[in-house]
Order: structure tokens, then C-alpha cells, then sequence
């Protein structure tokens, strides 16, 4: 399935946390039920419009690993997989 988003929204992949820090930390078993902060841009809308009508760029781009808001993006489902919906207001940071 193609996904095109509009405006300056964003489909986010979430990346599941690891369930050993490096320094050797075990996290419990309810740190996994806490929704997603990370995850990997899978699409992005063109833009948001300006009051003077200029299109203003995304920040962020398809591949990116970034950042987010805990409650910021909605969760939907196409076709069996898991997604984030949300703004480029919602990102945080770019990972490298």
C-alpha cells in the first residue's frame, strides 16, 4: 500500500525499545506496555501552508529515526500492521 500523507503529517514506524540498556539494566516487563517514543518515518506530507499561501518544507524525511511525544501521535492499523499518525510538531528530535 503507497501512503501519501497530507499537510505536514507523518506515518511513524515505531522501533521497539531494547529490554536490556547497555550498561546491562533489565527493564520490566510494563516498560514495554508504554507507548512507542521512537520510531522510523515511513512517509511525509509535502508541507504546511503559510498565512502567505509558501508551502514550508518538512524537517524530517522518509527514513528517519526520530523522537516523539509520548501521547502526541495517534495509533491506526492498515492492513494488519501497526502505525503512528501524527505532525511534524510531534517530532522531537532526529536521531543519527
Amino acid at each position: 500500500m503507497n501512503i501519501k500523507p497530507l499537510s505536514n503529517h507523518l506515518f511513524i514506524e515505531a522501533v521497539e525499545l531494547e529490554k536490556t540498556t547497555a550498561s546491562g539494566i533489565v527493564l520490566p516487563e510494563t516498560a514495554e506496555k508504554e507507548k512507542p517514543i521512537k520510531g522510523k518515518v515511513i512517509a511525509t506530507g509535502p508541507g504546511k501552508i503559510n498565512e502567505k499561501g509558501e508551502r514550508l518544507p518538512m524537517s524530517v524525511k522518509v527514513g528517519d529515526l526520530v523522537l516523539f511525544k509520548k501521547y502526541g501521535p495517534d495509533e491506526i492499523e492498515i492492513e494488519g500492521k501497526k502505525y503512528l499518525v501524527g505532525d511534524e510538531d510531534d517530532i522531537l528530535a532526529i536521531l543519527d
